[in-house]
């Protein structure tokens, strides 16, 4: 089936309200939560409280002895307060941890309704709806696969397996897997790949709803402030009980040293004497414990990082880890993405260099070799921000995709790879009447593929190339090539080369204008802001220097250049090296770690699943609430709500 017919499946809203009706929503019911008594009651198993306790009760029975309940009442108050106080917070974290989890389900999922693509909150789907998945996007709820290209999807948190193949066909089916080829199951990621699926199980009735709920779990991690105020009074307690022992040993051998001799010990009123002095020894004793123990200084970080975190959520940082708030205050390094973070992603395409004048197949190229959608009013668009440039430009100019896409069968695809640096779709043209492979991707990668130009040609458009990336452009070059009828494997036909010219494409993205002051402040604290981008090494260079980042005798390097190096020679330059350009997943990994290694406290920002590994290695993982994908989010201890440099900027003053 043709991918425009899914438009003509999708449900409408009757339908979508019958289903909801028939199987709920789209949404896990949350683990029970303790009761509230409960929950207050907890605060008592503290040692800090427990010791409180019974200094309580002993100054409660000296009370009566000496009808003075001032000291008892205090004790009272002080337990009262330190336990109704951590109470509220704990309590209230689980309130706001459930609107943490609640906003997972707010993540918007491209679907097909009323014969529209549209992006709807995850909560909203329905059994019956036509879902659309691309690389790195989590799955919603589970789904039946309609279609598949290079499909991989890892269910490390159902099976242990991290990546499984998923497929429509039959031959492909792995009778011995844990879930069918073609079935999706929700809260598994897709690694590879694209999909169209129909979904058939939602909210409780998924997979995942029966059998795991650990994302709506609490967890009670301490942050790496709280160990150490933890070893601060383990130690202090350690000096007060001793101090307290020593003591109460001293004044009580001295009391009875001097008052046994002198008097009869067989009188009453002697042993009563003797039990006071013993008594208000060890009162003293306890009360030398109580002071020593700082039982509040914990309790005070937890509320000041609590209320941090209010703070820093009105600026758009949404700290989903507790520990991110102090250790945000301690940055000395922040590595950063560029598209969307430094720059305002919205692609338009500034320049088009056609190699012919007839653009019906440059035409069927951009509509059919691509995994983006126009909204109903064609002014913007869902999907990959480059992708949706190129159809803006080519609706800007008359024709309409859609019409384009719909006249044409398509039969492979290769999804985009930051290995690879293309994409590549095989269809039957409707212009040539026959099956093609349009090719879409790096110039430095594509050129050299394409056939029948002359080196005078060539060195031409590198020197355009040149101009465009100098003016901190993003290229991209668009090829074709005629295959036998027999031929679907999009890779080999690819990379066998003899490929044909259709266009070169300058497309511009803004750098929003307050992250270059945003940098200079970053200077000033002692921060260094390193850019790490797919982009070729002139844009990433043209960009870095109009933001301030490659000033003072820093250099910009490849991802290919930083292959050539052995550990031991980057340990020797990665200081001096401020943009790094057509990087690949593990070269960002192996960046933050040589910071890391080097003392210094890194931070990392990402959108796409390739960045998950490196995020998960700095000192603070940032995401992006907007063009993050959930993969990113899951493993960020902080997500930036509008995606901005500036913001985080604002995290390490809160911090």
């Amino acid at each position: 089936t043709k991918e425009t017919d899914w438009l003509s499946v999708g449900l409408n809203d009757r339908q979508v309200e019958e289903s909801r009706a028939r199987h709920g929503s789209n949404e896990l019911t949350p683990p029970k939560r303790p009761s509230m008594w409960r929950l207050y009651l907890e605060k008592f198993q503290d040692p800090v409280i427990r010791i409180l306790l019974v200094a309580a009760l002993l100054s409660f029975v000296v009370a009566f002895v000496e009808n003075e309940f001032a000291e008892t009442i205090g004790i009272v108050c002080a337990i009262l307060l330190a336990t109704g106080i951590g109470f509220y917070f704990e309590y209230d974290a689980a309130r706001k941890f459930d609107v943490l989890n609640a906003l997972g389900s707010e993540a918007l999922v491209r679907v097909v309704r009323n014969g529209q693509v549209c992006e709807v909150p995850r909560k909203e789907l329905v059994v019956g709806d036509i879902i659309m998945l691309e690389t790195g996007d989590e799955i919603p709820a589970d789904a039946e696969l309609l279609k598949a290209e290079s499909l991989q999807v890892n269910e490390s948190n159902l099976t242990g397996e991290p990546v499984t193949r998923k497929s429509t066909d039959h031959s492909d089916f792995d009778k011995n897997a844990p879930y069918a080829t073609n079935r999706l199951m929700r809260g598994t990621t897709i690694v590879e790949g694209s999909a169209t699926a129909r979904v058939i199980a939602v909210g409780d009735h998924t997979e995942i709803g029966q059998v795991a709920r650990e994302a709506t779990v609490l967890t009670g991690e301490k942050t790496p402030l709280n160990k150490q105020l933890d070893r601060l009074a383990g130690f202090i307690s350690k000096i007060g009980y001793t101090v307290a022992f020593l003591t109460f040993t001293i004044f009580t051998v001295h009391g009875l040293m001097e008052y046994v001799p002198k008097v009869d010990m067989w009188g009453s009123e002697n042993y009563w004497h003797v039990f006071g002095m013993v008594l208000n020894n060890f009162m003293m004793a306890v009360t030398l414990i109580v002071m020593a123990v700082p039982e509040g200084l914990p309790m005070a970080v937890t509320l000041s990082l609590a209320l941090n975190m209010r703070r820093m959520l009105k600026t758009n940082n949404l700290v989903r880890k507790m520990h991110a708030c102090e250790t945000m205050g301690a940055i000395t390094v922040i590595c950063t993405d560029k598209t969307g973070t430094l720059t305002q992603n919205r692609m338009t395409v500034s320049q088009m260099l056609m190699q012919d004048e007839d653009s019906a197949l440059l035409d069927e190229a951009i509509a059919c070799n691509t995994t983006a959608f126009l909204n109903e009013s064609r002014t913007e668009g869902l999907g990959n921000p480059t992708e949706v440039a190129l159809l803006l430009w080519m609706q800007g100019r008359g024709s309409d995709y859609m019409k384009v896409r719909q006249g044409v069968e398509e039969v492979a695809r290769l999804p985009f790879s930051s290995e690879r640096k293309y994409m590549a779709t095989i269809v039957n043209s409707s212009v040539l009447g026959r099956k093609v492979v349009y090719v879409k991707g790096a110039p430095e990668i594509v050129l050299g593929l394409c056939r029948g130009l002359s080196e005078e040609q060539i060195a031409g458009y590198h020197v355009q190339l040149k101009d465009w990336q100098m003016h901190a452009q993003r290229t991209l070059l668009l090829a074709y090539k005629e295959v036998a009828d027999t031929e679907d494997d999009c890779a080999a036909l690819v990379q066998s080369g003899g490929l044909t010219l259709l266009g070169l494409a300058a497309i511009s993205d803004p750098v929003r204008p307050e992250v270059k002051a945003a940098i200079e402040e970053c200077h000033r604290a002692g921060i260094r802001a390193i850019m790490i981008t797919g982009d070729h090494i002139d844009t990433a260079t043209a960009i870095a220097k109009e933001l301030g980042i490659l000033e003072g005798g820093k250099r910009a390097i490849t991802g290919a250049e930083l292959s050539a190096m052995s550990d031991a020679e980057f340990e020797k330059v990665f200081r001096s090296i401020a943009v790094y350009a057509r990087v690949q997943p593990e070269h960002k990994t192996r960046i933050v770690n040589a910071w890391r290694s080097a003392g210094y406290v890194t931070a990392m920002t990402g959108d796409g699943v390739n960045d998950a590994p490196s995020i998960k290695s700095a000192d603070i993982g940032v995401g992006m609430g907007i063009t993050g994908t959930d993969v990113t989010k899951n493993v960020a201890d902080m997500v930036l709500a509008d995606d901005n440099f500036a913001t985080i900027v604002g995290a390490v003053e809160e911090g």
